[in-house]
């Protein structure tokens, strides 16, 4: 299991400069007009842990495997791209495989870097895009509703289905995203959206996008940015897309330095990544053993079949139990062996709930 994130935002707001310094390699192409990125890039990057190194310290493994989010950079939006402006389909299809969106949103001013509606307005920037997404999953809807209708002469369970898809198209009619919608939970509506995977359905964080002078206080772009997300149930996260890309290549510690020197902490990336996780309720758990130390995705909730069942479904289907030591023990006793002997060992069934940071082995049958 992985976590995928989809890149969306207007042309020329910072999206493929992002994605370089996400994928930490220039491999997206970054340019001063619309439309660059004519094919989606997907890049695979991990997932900033600093409890892997700890780990590693004790253990000393040949190598190292963090967990890992795919990004896809989808290519510029613009008004009227459920319509097909833009190449707008196209793009908005990708879209629909990711769990959540990272929608960037211009919040500098450059006049060397020009805007697609000649303004620089972040909230009527996110309008533009997050109109186009409700749009397109009005277009879906209405394609699904047609079929529903022809299905439901023959088909008891099409009616149903088709009650929602009506009152959901309404709901959408009135410019609301399916978020808000108040059957969210009805059975009819989970398969639709499992279907048909509404856009306006999707996590949103949104990627405040400043300028290097502005990164330690908020402007006023970002401090409207973040007003939007409190009152849309969203979050709001500055980074400065040019910094991010600097930053690739260099040493953790030069990381470090560099940004203590900026007034921040933590880079707005590593941020993105940690809310995703967290927004989507995705947890990690941890092998360790002298070929590897490894982080794995599951979700929070999980048993420990269903945890042992990401290594290998094999492990799911023949579970036994599961050796389980918890992070903070097996780094205060040192490794496995002491922990064991001071009782931090815990030998767990079936019907265990993975926590955070659990180090387990698995015993099952082949």
């Amino acid at each position: 299991m992985g976590l995928s994130i989809g890149i969306v935002g207007l042309p020329n707001v910072g999206k493929s400069t992002t994605f370089n310094a996400l994928t930490k390699a220039q491999n997206a192409e970054a340019a001063n007009y619309p439309f660059c990125t004519i094919e989606p890039n997907k890049a695979i990057v991990p997932v900033p842990d600093s409890r892997l190194g700890e780990l590693a310290k004790i253990v000393q493994p040949e190598r190292i495997q963090h967990s890992v989010v795919e990004f896809v950079d989808i290519a510029g939006l613009v008004r009227g791209a459920s319509k097909g402006e833009g190449l707008g389909n196209q793009f908005l299809a990708n879209i629909k495989e990711a769990d959540m969106i990272l929608h960037i949103v211009r919040c500098f001013e450059d006049s060397n870097i020009t805007h697609v509606e000649g303004r620089i307005d972040p909230i009527g920037d996110i309008e533009i895009i997050e109109l186009e997404l409700l749009f397109a999953d009005m277009a879906s809807l209405q394609k699904r509703i047609e079929k529903l209708e022809r299905e439901s002469k023959a088909q008891k369970g099409a009616n149903a289905q088709l009650a929602i898809a009506k009152e959901l198209l309404a709901h959408l009619e009135s410019n609301a995203p399916v978020k808000t919608f108040s059957k969210r939970e009805d059975e009819a509506f989970i398969t639709l959206n499992r279907e048909l995977r509404f856009l306006t359905n999707k996590e949103i964080i949104y990627g405040a996008n400043v300028s290097e002078e502005e990164l330690e206080a908020d402007n006023a772009f970002v401090a409207k940015v973040r007003e939007h997300a409190s009152k849309t149930g969203a979050i709001a996260i500055k980074l400065c897309a040019k910094i991010e890309e600097e930053m690739v290549g260099l040493e953790e510690q030069e990381r470090v330095e560099f940004l203590a020197s900026l007034g921040v902490k933590e880079s707005g990336l590593e941020q993105i990544i940690r809310e995703g996780f967290a927004r989507l309720g995705l947890i990690s758990y941890f092998t360790a053993g002298v070929k590897e130390v490894r982080a794995w995705t599951i979700r929070k909730g999980d048993s420990a079949p269903k945890a042992a069942g990401v290594i290998h479904k094999d492990f799911e289907k023949g579970f036994i139990r599961a050796e389980t030591i918890a992070y903070e023990d097996f780094i205060k006793y040192g490794g496995e062996t002491k922990a064991k002997e001071a009782g931090a060992m815990r030998t767990e069934g079936k019907d265990y709930i993975v926590q955070d940071g659990d180090v387990m082995h698995f015993r099952f049958n082949v």
